[in-house]
């Protein structure tokens, strides 16, 4: 009893935090924004520091590889991961859609929705892959252009030989440390998520039972089935029943803190413990995961199916139309890649889906608030499905 005790101790502290989190947000709504402070020191704790961590992570796994080929291999199994992964849970949700389709939906006209500033694709386009200045560059809102250059960091650290071989302990040393910081951040977990918690529980929690309960019931449900049907379809695929026990042994944790937080980027620390622990290569779960915080996301994939499938519904057109689903699939790799790690970023593919569609405004109101509502079960899906996709690319990877 005291080994297991010993054992899930973090856990239960976790769940006895959100316990009293979520009694509070429902008994007591009006002490919310009292202890949300909390929360939020916490989860801004653990942004500046995912921000090194994911620097340093990638980095150091690209310096310390052995073959050049090793690394192109991951990159390319990933890729093919993600890809694959992404439109399943979309195929799926076109399935669940169909079978359980959602009638009486109109649109909402009493809210305004934010609508994105005029920007041409351009720069964009160069905003998403770099910086101008260096100091914008650790900042969790360009991930993507950190990644980028933590990838080119290890490269060159590769390519400087011995004469790189101080800096390549310097990277190193630096993601131990990070390791570090982070486990003690998350001393204080079961304090700052409760405090999360009992604000998710107060504000979205009215919301649930209102105008929006069909389409929200209908992604819980089939986002429930897929957490626990497919990700142990993905576990078993990488390591059979061995990888099925040590997947859920280790999923708790990660899955709470998205929970609470709904952001992938407070998650993933959380994520590299679980894959540590599962027996994931580091030089496989320091690129996989913090990549597939920024680009690969599942319960995204499936919250913009959904989000699809109701603007139709608003203005009476065809969903299932052959032509409708093919842009459907393909908005939905694209929202997928786009949208940040960050609570509530998939506006742009929101705007995106609409501009595609030429979709009246008044549907805009309707998929804002839908992906809103949906962010937590999305979170879980997009950050628990980086451990299992690390499981997936280290089965067919041996470093």
């Amino acid at each position: 009893m005291q080994q297991v005790l010993k054992n899930y101790s973090g856990i239960i502290l976790v769940l006895v935090g959100i316990t009293v989190g979520s009694i509070i947000g429902i008994v007591a709504p009006e002490i919310v924004a009292y202890i949300k402070p909390l929360g939020d020191i916490f989860l801004n704790l653990l942004f500046v520091s995912v921000v090194p961590l994911v620097f340093f992570a990638v980095a150091n796994s690209i310096a310390s590889l052995e073959q050049d080929s090793k690394f192109g291999k991951i990159l390319l199994i990933m890729s093919f991961t993600f890809l694959f992964f992404i439109l399943t849970a979309a195929v799926f949700t076109i399935g669940a859609v169909y079978i359980f389709p959602v009638s009486s939906i109109s649109g909402s006209k009493e809210i305004i929705a934010e609508t994105a500033q005029e920007e041409n694709w351009g720069d964009r386009i160069v905003s998403f892959f770099t910086v101008g200045e260096f100091t914008e560059l650790f900042s969790r809102k360009n991930m993507l252009a950190l990644l980028i250059f933590a990838f080119l960091t290890g490269f060159a650290t590769r390519k400087a030989g011995e004469n790189g071989k101080p800096f390549r302990i310097f990277i190193a040393s630096g993601y131990e440390v990070m390791k570090e910081l982070l486990l003690m951040i998350m001393k204080i977990a079961p304090i700052g998520l409760g405090a999360y918690f009992a604000y998710q529980v107060a504000t979205l929690g009215p919301q649930l039972f209102g105008f929006y309960a069909k389409p929200l019931g209908l992604y819980y449900i089939a986002g429930i089935v897929y957490f626990f049907v497919f990700f142990t379809l993905y576990a078993f695929m990488a390591n059979g029943q061995t990888g099925i026990k040590s997947f859920w042994k280790n999923a708790v944790y990660p899955t709470l803190t998205a929970l609470s937080t709904c952001s992938s980027f407070a998650t993933m620390p959380t994520n590299l413990v679980a894959a540590s622990k599962i027996g994931i290569p580091s030089s496989v779960a320091n690129l996989v995961i913090p990549i597939g915080t920024t680009l690969h996301k599942n319960g995204s994939s499936m919250s913009s199916i959904i989000k699809i499938y109701i603007a139709f519904q608003i203005i009476g057109r065809d969903f299932f139309e052959p032509s409708n689903l093919l842009l459907a699939l393909a908005i939905t790799v694209f929202v997928s890649i786009v949208a940040g790690g960050i609570p509530n970023g998939g506006y742009i593919g929101e705007m995106l889906m609409i501009s595609v569609y030429s979709l009246p405004q008044e549907a805009i109101p309707a998929v804002i608030i839908i992906g809103t509502l949906v962010d937590p079960l999305a979170t879980v899906l997009n950050a628990v499905g980086d451990i299992v996709a690390a499981m997936f690319v280290g089965r067919f990877v041996k470093v």
